[in-house]
């Protein structure tokens, strides 16, 4: 079954104190294109993200995005920094009022004193972003295996439609010919009343021309052909959006051959229908995989 390039899928893996969740949202487009959103204490990892899960994409616009639930990790105080500025403050204060008590108390509102040390190593890291993406990428491929059925049921009703049309067409075809003489006798009756004389041949000859030129039995076989072959490649499991794009390209040449031949008004109505069914079919292929 066709898959569709539409879904969003989520996965979570241990880390340190926390979690590491890993969410990726697909779109259709005509290539990878693989765009990441990370919070600031994973950005310098962006890079070994996106080797790590680019090879693991198909076709589709895809938004990673990871984020970190952690617990709090135990503050660490930065004691060379802390040494430093109780050192300025004291010169400060026997600068400014000697004698005056500096309680250690004052290195509180000091910004930048302490730090927080991460409870994970960058190995934990890419480790845990491998489980999660790779949960995340299962959850996504589940709902886009969903979402293609339901698209390949749609496309191939319209494809039913688009054989009924074609059906039409070869019904109405022998009726053309018939009608072009028809109405060629009726022209040779009225010459037959201003006593013109007209060879009889020649009315089976412009027949035969007539019926040559409006021969569109070969454009009406690879249309059949272009079909079955959508069909088998609905029924396919790889990766099939660029072939059936291409076969719906070579469908519309066909149809517009047909509308180009076409001698007859209910032919002709009925090419711009098939051309009509041709083009949502094509809107609904840029959604598979």
């Amino acid at each position: 079954m066709a898959r569709s390039m539409t879904g969003y899928g989520a996965g979570e893996a241990p880390l340190g104190l926390g979690l590491l969740t890993v969410e990726i949202r697909a779109v259709n487009h005509r290539y990878v294109d693989l765009r990441l959103n990370l919070p600031d204490e994973l950005a310098g990892l962006a890079f070994d993200f996106e080797q790590r899960i680019r090879p693991k994409l198909q076709r589709g616009r895809f938004d990673v995005a990871a984020r970190l639930t952690t617990q709090a990790a135990p503050a660490a105080i930065d004691r060379d920094r802390a040494v430093a500025v109780y050192r300025a403050l004291a010169e400060l204060r026997d600068e400014l009022a000697p004698g005056t008590e500096l309680p250690l108390s004052v290195l509180a509102s000091m910004p930048d004193l302490f730090r927080r040390t991460p409870s994970w190593s960058r190995e934990a890291l890419l480790a845990s972003f491998d489980l999660a993406a790779a949960a995340a990428l299962l959850a996504l491929s589940h709902m886009r295996d969903i979402e293609g059925r339901a698209l390949t049921e749609d496309m191939r009703h319209r494809l039913t439609e688009a054989r009924q049309l074609r059906h039409a067409i070869v019904a109405e075809l022998p009726s053309v010919v018939t009608a072009h003489r028809i109405k060629l006798s009726e022209r040779i009756a009225r010459l037959g009343e201003l006593e013109v004389a007209l060879d009889p041949a020649r009315l089976e000859l412009e027949v035969a021309i007539f019926a040559d030129r409006s021969d569109v039995s070969e454009e009406l076989g690879r249309l059949e052909s272009h079909f079955n072959q959508l069909d088998t490649l609905f029924d396919g499991s790889d990766s099939v959006g660029r072939k059936v794009d291409f076969l719906l390209q070579e469908i519309m040449r066909e149809t517009n051959t047909l509308g180009s031949k076409s001698q007859s008004a209910s032919i002709a109505h009925a090419v711009v229908e098939l051309k009509t069914a041709i083009e949502r079919l094509r809107e609904q292929a840029q959604n598979l995989e």
